[in-house]
C-alpha cells in the first residue's frame, strides 16, 4: 500500500526529489534545513538501536528502516538540534520536508512532519504539492496521519479555497491521499464542515481497503464529541452503506 520506496536522494539544489521516474517538488534552497540536516544526521545516530530499529520495522510493516530510537529520546533529541535557529519560511519547511524524506530511516520522517506541525502556519496553500508528495511516498498511517489533522488540515482552514483541492483528494485513486482527505477535519470540532465529512465519508464508504473504513468511523467518532445526535442521525441514515468497521468506530462514544 503506497508507494514504499526507499528514496535516498538529498540535493541542496533547486531540483526535483525522488527517482526520475516520479519526480517530486522542486528543492528550494535553504540555509536552515543545510543547518538542521547536518545536526540530525549528526545527532539521531547516536541513539541508534538496532534491536529496536528491527522490532519498529517489523511493527510497521517494514515501510522503512528505523534506528530504533524511542520517541522521548527522539523529541530531546529534536529540541537540541532546533536550539537557537531562526522561525522558518515556507520554502525553509518545504526544502527541510523533502529532504528529510529523503533520507531511509522513518525517524527523519517523523522529525519533518513534527517540525511541519510546529510552523504549519508559516506555509501557504502553495505547500500543497509538497505536502501531496509526502503523504504520497514512503506512506503509511505514522506519518499520513500527523499530515493529515495537523498540516492539511490546517493549510484548509487558513485557506477556504482548500477545500476544493480535499474535494479532488476524496476522488483520488490514492488510499493515503483519500485518507487525508477524509481525515484532515479532524481537529475542527465546531468550525467541521459537516456536510462535507459526510459526504466524504458515503463516496468512499464502499472502498475496500482497511485503512479508508477505519478513517470514515475515526473522523466520524470524532465529529461525535461535537455533534453527537448529527453523527447518530447520520449512521442510522447510513448503516445500510457503510461498512461494519466504520459504524463501530463512529458510534463508539455515543
Amino acid at each position: 500500500m503506497g508507494d514504499r520506496r526507499n528514496v535516498t536522494v538529498v540535493s541542496r539544489g533547486a531540483e526535483p526529489v525522488g527517482e526520475s521516474a516520479a519526480p517530486g517538488p522542486a528543492l528550494p534552497r535553504s540555509v536552515l534545513a543545510d543547518t538542521l540536516l547536518e545536526r540530525v544526521a549528526q545527532l539521531y545516530p547516536t541513539a541508534a538501536d538496532p534491536v529496536r530499529a528491527r522490532s519498529a520495522a517489523a511493527y510497521m510493516k517494514h515501510v522503512a528502516p528505523f534506528l530504533g530510537i524511542p520517541t522521548p529520546r527522539r523529541r530531546a533529541l529534536s529540541r537540541t538540534v532546533l536550539e537557537g535557529t531562526a522561525r522558518p519560511t515556507e520554502k525553509d519547511c518545504a526544502a527541510i520536508a523533502l529532504r528529510c524524506w529523503a533520507l531511509p530511516e522513518r525517524e527523519y520522517h517523523y522529525f519533518a512532519a513534527d517540525y511541519l506541525r510546529r510552523h504549519v502556519a508559516r506555509c501557504s496553500s502553495g505547500f500543497v504539492p509538497v505536502l501531496r508528495h509526502l503523504v504520497t511516498t514512503v506512506s503509511w498511517w505514522d506519518t499520513v496521519d500527523i499530515l493529515a489533522a495537523h498540516v492539511a488540515g490546517p493549510l484548509v482552514a487558513a485557506d477556504p479555497e482548500l477545500r476544493r483541492t480535499m474535494d479532488e483528494w476524496i476522488e483520488d485513486d490514492d488510499l493515503w491521499i483519500v485518507r487525508t482527505a477524509l481525515l484532515h477535519q479532524l481537529r475542527f470540532k465546531d468550525a467541521t464542515d459537516a456536510r462535507r465529512l459526510f459526504a466524504y465519508s458515503l463516496r468512499r464508504a464502499e472502498h475496500p481497503d482497511f485503512f479508508i473504513r477505519k478513517a470514515i468511523g475515526w473522523c466520524l467518532r470524532e465529529y461525535s464529541k461535537t455533534d453527537p445526535q448529527a453523527v447518530r442521525d447520520f449512521v442510522d441514515g447510513a448503516r445500510d452503506r457503510l461498512a461494519p468497521l466504520s459504524v463501530r468506530e463512529a458510534t463508539k462514544h455515543l
